[in-house]
Parts: C-alpha cells; sequence; structure tokens
C-alpha cells in the first residue's frame, strides 16, 4: 500500500474503450459504468466503502465479451436507507431498467438487501460477497458515527484504509489492495462520510419475497475486513442460498481474482435465467453495446468527482470495439498484435529487443505506441548525429591529423 500507484495496463485500457457517464438526478451525482447488449437484463454492482464504480473494471470486461451486460455504479450521497433505495429506484428509471440482478460486496450487499426487500418487483437475483444483514456491530464499534459528517477528509480516509489488511500480501491480492487504495485518495470527504453513516446507522434487513434459490453468496476463506459473525448471520439468513466459496482472495476477490469471480458470476446468471448474447457483441453497430439515454459528452478521465452536470467520458469518441479475449492465465488482457506490413513488425520486434533484451519470459509487459515512437525517434536522430559528427571529422579534422 505504499509508494507510487500505477494503473494496471488492463484498465488503462478499459478507460480508453468504457464510458464513464456521469448524470444529475435530483441532488444526486451518479457516476457509472454501462456496457454489453442492452437487449440483456443488467447485473448492476455495487461497491463496498472503499470502493468505486471502477473497481469492476475486470467483470464489465470479461462479462460484456460473454454477451452479458454489466453496470458498475458509485453510491452516491445518501444519508439514510430510505433516501438509498429512493434514490437507487429514480436512477433505474432514468437509465430505462425495470428488472435487475444486483451483485453487492461489503456495504454494496447490505444496500443490494436493502432495495430487494423494499422493490421486490425489479430484483431478480442477488450475488452477495463478504456482505452484512445488520449493521449494529459497525455503530458499536464507532462511538463518533454522529459526528462523521464533521469529520476532517484525511481522518475518514484513515479510518476506512485501517480497515484493509496491510500486507504482506501474494501479488495479485497486493495489486488490488494498492487499486483500491488509490480509488479511495479519489473520494471527497462526502461520499466517505456518507458511506460510513449508511454502514453504521443502526439497521437490519428484514424479509425478502424473493427465493434462496435465486441468491448466491460468493465470500473468500482466508481473511476478509468483515467479521466472521456477520458472515455467519447471512449464512442463516439465506441457508437455501448456492454457496461459492474462494479459497483465497482477500477483500476484494472481483480484482485478485476475478477468473473464479466472472465464472461464478456467469453461472449464478444462467441458473436465474438470463440468457447471453455473445452474438450481439462484435456485431453491434459502432455505440451499440450498453450506454444510457443520457447525453455523452468527451471529459477528462481524472475529472473529479465533484463536478456536478451529467456527461460520460469516452477516450475514445469514434468507436467502441470489443474487448479482445481475456487469458485464464492472466488477469491482464493479452496485446492483440497490431495488422500492419510484416516490415512494421520486424521494426517493432527490434525496438522490443533494445527495449526488453531478457525478453519476455518473465512477466508482461505493456508499452504504449507514444512511448515506442519516440524511442524509434530517438534511435534515429542519434544515428544522424552519429553519421553527421563522422563527416565533420572527415571533413575538417583530417589535415590536422595529417599535419
Amino acid at each position: 500500500m505504499k509508494g507510487v500507484f500505477s494503473a494496471p495496463g488492463d484498465f488503462i485500457h478499459f478507460k480508453s474503450q468504457v464510458p464513464l457517464h456521469k448524470i444529475p438526478i435530483g441532488t444526486k451525482q451518479w457516476r457509472y459504468y454501462d456496457f454489453g447488449p442492452k437487449v440483456v437484463p443488467p447485473l448492476i454492482c455495487l461497491p463496498g466503502t472503499a470502493g468505486t464504480a471502477d473497481v469492476y473494471y475486470k467483470q464489465i470486461m470479461a462479462l460484456s465479451m460473454k454477451g452479458y451486460r454489466v453496470i458498475s455504479v458509485d453510491i452516491p450521497r445518501v444519508w439514510n436507507h430510505a433516501e438509498w433505495v429512493q434514490a437507487f429506484e429514480k436512477f433505474l428509471d432514468a437509465i430505462d431498467v425495470h428488472h435487475i440482478h444486483l451483485y453487492g460486496t461489503s456495504l454494496g450487499g447490505f444496500l443490494a438487501q436493502l432495495f430487494a426487500q423494499h422493490r421486490p418487483r425489479r430484483v431478480r437475483s442477488l450475488v452477495l460477497s463478504n456482505s452484512f444483514v445488520e449493521t449494529r456491530s459497525f455503530s458499536a464499534a464507532m462511538p463518533w458515527a454522529p459526528i462523521v459528517s464533521w469529520t476532517p477528509s484525511f481522518m475518514l480516509k484513515r479510518y476506512v484504509l485501517t480497515g484493509i489488511r496491510d500486507g504482506p500480501h501474494e501479488p495479485f491480492i497486493a495489486d488490488s489492495v494498492d487499486f483500491v487504495v488509490s480509488q479511495v485518495e479519489t473520494l471527497s470527504k462526502d461520499d466517505l462520510a456518507s458511506r460510513l453513516t449508511l454502514t453504521t446507522d443502526d439497521a437490519a434487513v428484514g424479509p425478502i419475497l424473493l427465493s434462496d434459490s435465486f441468491i448466491t453468496i460468493m465470500d473468500t476463506n482466508d481473511y476478509c475486513a468483515i467479521p466472521q459473525q456477520l458472515k455467519d448471520q447471512l449464512s442463516e439468513r439465506y441457508a437455501g442460498a448456492r454457496r461459492a466459496y474462494l479459497k483465497t482472495g482477500g477483500d476484494f476477490p472481483f480484482l485478485s481474482r476475478p477468473d473464479e469471480v466472472n465464472l461464478h458470476l456467469q453461472l449464478h446468471l444462467r441458473r436465474v435465467g438470463v440468457e447471453p448474447r455473445p452474438d450481439l457483441v462484435r456485431s453491434i453497430p459502432e455505440g451499440g453495446l450498453g450506454g444510457s439515454p443520457s447525453k455523452e459528452s468527451g471529459g477528462d478521465p481524472d475529472e473529479s468527482r465533484e463536478d456536478d452536470g451529467g456527461c460520460s467520458e469516452n477516450p475514445s469518441s469514434e468507436s467502441n470495439p470489443p474487448f479482445p479475449p481475456q487469458s485464464s492465465e492472466s488477469n491482464n488482457l493479452d496485446n492483440q498484435p497490431p495488422e500492419n506490413s510484416s516490415e512494421n513488425c520486424h521494426l517493432v520486434h527490434q525496438a522490443m529487443l533494445h527495449l526488453f533484451p531478457g525478453g519476455f519470459t518473465k512477466g508482461k509487459y505493456i508499452v504504449l505506441p507514444e512511448v515506442l515512437a519516440v524511442f524509434i525517434w530517438e534511435c534515429f536522430l542519434r544515428s544522424s548525429l552519429h553519421r553527421f559528427c563522422s563527416l565533420v571529422a572527415v571533413h575538417y579534422l583530417e589535415p590536422f591529423v595529417r599535419f
């Protein structure tokens, strides 16, 4: 969790292909991604206290290529659970979505259950990961909860980050922690205060009309910030739910174990009757993958979250090509070979040998085209300068050498 964070290459690719939408609904600002065939009922991902819409980018990449529609949202600034239910329902109406499947982790799982309790006709199924059914233990552990809205931002961030286990971790889990920590740094004081208020506001999930057969509980067996007692309460509440246990994965298995999580999500969606449409993935025309009825305009991916007004960020304004197939042996997208002539491919290969003389056997490296172009240009300048100096030495210095 220390040091300078560098965004993963597959996340950079994701940001270049999938637009980030921002729409105001009433007094609430919603940030979300929406990708995949719109004819498929969506899987909506709700993050925990420390998460944002970006943390589910691996699920959006993998499942959209399978023909599913995935929507990942930020939890807006709401200050009680009733306000959350009303705000989320207005959001669904705004993007013209009626029947949904919810995937919630930690606080997101708790909010998903509350929405299923109060709006049963809209929720078709639930996937709950490292979640809970009541918040009494959190409110008891945070006696200063009544003044959380007055607490400085740095103290709120420190409190949230202390709940994340700090190393040593295996590489994939360490990367997931670093990514989430970087997302916490982007949250404003009001974002953190509202989420902590939702976590500590004394409440419990009541009976829901959804059958246990339409619920999947996905937990990790190594460690988690959610106490085991609360996870056991969740399992007892939904005794007939399907269990999906991950041997390892930490607090953020959707980042550290994306292949396993994506597999369980696919099995769940198929089990509850969601049929993917892979035939629409590559045949969808320009701008046809996902999206919302809101107006889109270009924006800066690092734009502040406090910006008001609806827009969507799409660095690729001309088209949204589908993602390349994701390898089962790696959490990053495989680089696709450029469709250039053999001469250009040979030039790139030679440049790669200079950049990485040891080859690619020990790891994967992503070289941006701009970096490669600068490198080739510098090589050309050095070669030209060397030849110029040689000519100067021959024509001007040779008489003195002979003398």
